[in-house]
């Protein structure tokens, strides 16, 4: 079943600036905004679906393409999870276009990458940040190797680590079609969320990934809907929905 949400979020989620200024965490400046509100019934709904697995503790959040709002939908989800008194660690998956050091204000000097190489150790780069119960890690320097940096034992480690320390821990992960980052940090989570563009996504891409995620043997918690609407001279806004990718 699906269901689409509706509502208004004033701002562009492009790719050059989401990596320039961060996304916009409307459920820190705003909790009682109905965008807020709509972050929350995503969470919920991320609960329900997770609630038929063994665990659901690593929830990475991924898309078909660059731009589709997986770093907003993942950030704020992130917030409404800290904001129920979950312990939660943000960690940023995407080491080509990284977003977290921008949106939560981070020097970037250190994080995955470097733990990955192992400059640093995953204790060092964890940061807290200014929403209560909420830790990041971010991408670290940008390497010439994401994909095997990813597939690598520390990355498990990593996120073993993490899971040990953490109630919720939520990567933020690149697109499934552009590169093949996500199929090989498939194994080391407990579900994905897929988030598209309506009116952009198309449906031939969702498909693919979808089909890809599942050859990974990924357990797909369903998808997050992003809606761009004209509304009058106040610019675009964007609305959630929370479903299944099977129907």
């Amino acid at each position: 079943m699906n269901f689409s949400i509706m509502n208004l979020l004033h701002r562009h989620d492009e790719d050059q600036e989401t990596q320039k200024n961060g996304v916009m965490l409307v459920t820190f400046v705003e909790p009682k905004h109905v965008v807020s509100e709509q972050f929350r019934t995503v969470r919920t709904n991320i609960e329900f679906a997770g609630a038929a697995l063994d665990k659901c503790q690593i929830v990475m959040f991924t898309s078909s393409a660059m731009s589709e709002g997986k770093s907003t939908v993942s950030a704020n989800v992130a917030v409404t999870w800290a904001q129920a008194g979950k312990r939660v660690l943000l960690i940023d998956a995407d080491l080509r276009r990284p977003t977290i050091q921008a949106t939560f204000r981070k020097l970037n000097i250190d994080g995955v990458t470097t733990v990955l190489t192992g400059r640093t150790k995953v204790e060092e780069v964890v940061e807290e940040t200014f929403v209560d119960n909420l830790s990041v890690i971010t991408s670290g320097p940008i390497p010439p190797n994401p994909s095997e940096l990813l597939n690598s034992k520390r990355m498990g480690k990593l996120l073993d680590w993490a899971r040990g320390n953490f109630d919720i821990v939520v990567l933020d992960a690149p697109p499934v079609l552009a590169v093949s980052d996500v199929q090989v940090l498939v194994p080391k989570t407990d579900g994905v969320v897929v988030v598209a563009n309506m009116g952009k996504t198309l449906k031939s891409d969702l498909q693919r990934t979808v089909e890809i995620l599942k050859l990974a043997n990924a357990k797909i918690l369903g998808s997050v809907e992003r809606v761009r609407t004209k509304h009058g001279d106040k610019g675009y806004g964007y609305g959630y929905g929370y479903g299944n990718t099977d129907s």
